[in-house]
């Protein structure tokens, strides 16, 4: 291991890269839990932040925030489209919703409301979707939002930010409290790793190289950074050695860091549990062939719903672990 190559990254983190258990020894959390400590930490700093919630605050923590200021809190029940019609008005207001709910409802059930009253009038609402992606592996198809990413991006004035561990979580939601303009964040429901320390540069829109190396590029968001640093370390065994860049803003993509890897590296490898379709490896793949084709693979759930069961036996079925992202990189580098 050259702990050198790491920016942020927690040494034990980095220690435990090459260890076939770093789930279980290392310190993880959902990255719901940051945004639920983190809500309630910025309520107490800024009245006009308030929080709806559609029916699961328990499970995404808000509860705790409704505890403490409950002329702040809103449970609409099983209505999403009622509660982020409720955000959009009181944003008009000055208020500063933070709207709760799971991925599939926000950026599906909802998306109506989400898309003409939020996004078209470019209201200042923070859209919170815990449950993103495969993250809730054993919750099953209807609960697992694998297509969130792809769906929000496409829509107009949108800014969609999914953070890799509880610590980005925190600054993701304290930037997104301070931005004027509609937030979507993305969060997981099964725990993750927590990779980084707080001297992290967090800011919307600047993806950031948390591994550095010159044979190829991984640019990953969310749950998939922690593996592709796992893919890196084992790469580097190998003598390949490998960048890792961490694009927790998908939308406004940082098109400047995306360019200056394909300039300096010459091959690239997305990763994301998300949709194969619209969402990272997209942007990335039409920044490229529009500026500096170079030879990439993309890491993503394929044309397909995915299963119930635990969270690391599911996205390992469905190719976005490590050993996935070490074959896509060992691909890519051959058409260099």
């Amino acid at each position: 291991m050259n702990n050198n190559a790491y920016r942020f990254v927690r040494p034990d983190i980095a220690a435990l890269l090459s260890s076939e258990d770093l789930f279980s020894r290392a310190d993880c959390e959902p990255t719901r839990a940051s945004y639920a400590r983190t809500i309630l930490e910025i309520g107490e700093q800024d009245p006009r932040v308030v929080v709806l919630d559609a029916d699961v605050s328990k499970s995404i923590g808000t509860n705790k925030f409704a505890e403490k200021f409950p002329d702040r809190s809103f449970n609409f029940g099983i209505a999403e489209q009622n509660m982020f019609a409720a955000a959009a008005g009181m944003a008009t207001t000055g208020l500063i919703p933070f709207a709760s709910t799971y991925a599939v409802f926000a950026s599906m059930r909802a998306l109506d409301m989400v898309r003409n009253s939020i996004h078209y009038p470019r209201l200042n609402v923070k859209i919170a979707a815990s449950h993103s992606g495969i993250t809730p592996g054993p919750d099953g198809v209807t609960h697992q939002g694998q297509e969130d990413l792809s769906i929000m991006r496409s829509i107009a004035n949108s800014t969609v930010i999914a953070p890799a561990d509880p610590t980005t979580a925190a600054l993701a939601v304290r930037a997104a409290a301070e931005f004027e303009g509609p937030v979507y964040l993305s969060f997981t429901r099964d725990p993750v790793p927590v990779i980084f320390d707080v001297s992290y540069p967090f800011a919307i829109g600047k993806a950031v190289t948390v591994r550095e190396g010159k044979d190829a590029t991984i640019i990953a968001n969310r749950d998939l950074v922690i593996q592709s640093l796992i893919a890196a370390e084992n790469l580097a065994a190998q003598q390949v050695d490998v960048r890792v860049v961490d694009c927790h803003t998908l939308k406004p993509l940082d098109d400047e860091m995306v360019l200056r890897a394909a300039e300096e590296t010459g091959a690239i490898v997305t990763a994301e549990n998300n949709v194969y379709f619209g969402g990272l490896g997209s942007a990335v793949a039409e920044v490229l062939v529009e500026n500096r084709p170079t030879p990439m693979k993309r890491i993503g759930v394929r044309d397909t719903f995915a299963e119930s069961g635990p969270y690391l036996d599911l996205i390992d079925q469905y190719g976005l672990t490590a050993r996935h992202i070490i074959t896509a990189v060992q691909e890519v580098l051959k058409r260099k």
